[in-house]
C-alpha cells in the first residue's frame, strides 16, 4: 500500500479548515441522500477511489440502497432509479466535473434550474465545487481507498 504523499490538513491547516467550512456550508439545506449521490458521481468521474469508498459507505450508513449505488456510474442508462431532481443534479455534476470538455451546457443548467429554487441550486453548485476540490486533494496527496481518516 502506497504511503500518503502529504498530510494536507497538517501542512496547510488554514486551507484545510476553509475547505471543511466551505463543504459544510455547501451541504446546508441539501437532502443528505442527494449530497452523497453528487459526491459519488463526481468521485467516479475523477477516478478518486478514496472519496468513492468514503461516500458510498456514508450513503449505505444513511440507508441508500445497493441498487442505486451501483447505478450512479451509469445513471443516464438507469434513469428510473433516480428522481427528476436527482437526474438534474447528476447531469449538472457531470457537466461541472468535466467542465473543460464542454462547459456547462445551457440545457443542463436549465434542467437543474427548473427543479431547484435559486438557493438550492446555489448550494448544489457549491457542493459540486467542494467534492471536486476534495477529489483533487485526495488524488494529489495519494490518499488510499479504505483508509477514511475523518
Amino acid at each position: 500500500m502506497a504511503a500518503t504523499r502529504l498530510d494536507f490538513g497538517r501542512s496547510a491547516p488554514k486551507a484545510f479548515r476553509a475547505l471543511i467550512a466551505f463543504d459544510a456550508a455547501a451541504r446546508e439545506g441539501v437532502d443528505p441522500a442527494l449530497v452523497e449521490l453528487i459526491q459519488i458521481r463526481s468521485s467516479h468521474l475523477n477516478h478518486c477511489a478514496y472519496c468513492l469508498h468514503m461516500h458510498t459507505n456514508d450513503a449505505r450508513k444513511a440507508g441508500e440502497s445497493e441498487d442505486r449505488l451501483h447505478m450512479v456510474a451509469v445513471w443516464r442508462e438507469a434513469r428510473h432509479f433516480f428522481t427528476e431532481r436527482e437526474q438534474a443534479a447528476l447531469a449538472l455534476t457531470d457537466a461541472m466535473t468535466l467542465v473543460a470538455d464542454a462547459g456547462v451546457p445551457d440545457d443542463v443548467y436549465a434542467q437543474a434550474a427548473a427543479r431547484f429554487d435559486e438557493r438550492e441550486l446555489a448550494q448544489i453548485l457549491a457542493l459540486i465545487c467542494t467534492i471536486n476540490t476534495w477529489n483533487r486533494v485526495a488524488l494529489s496527496t495519494g490518499k488510499v481507498a479504505g483508509t477514511d481518516e475523518r
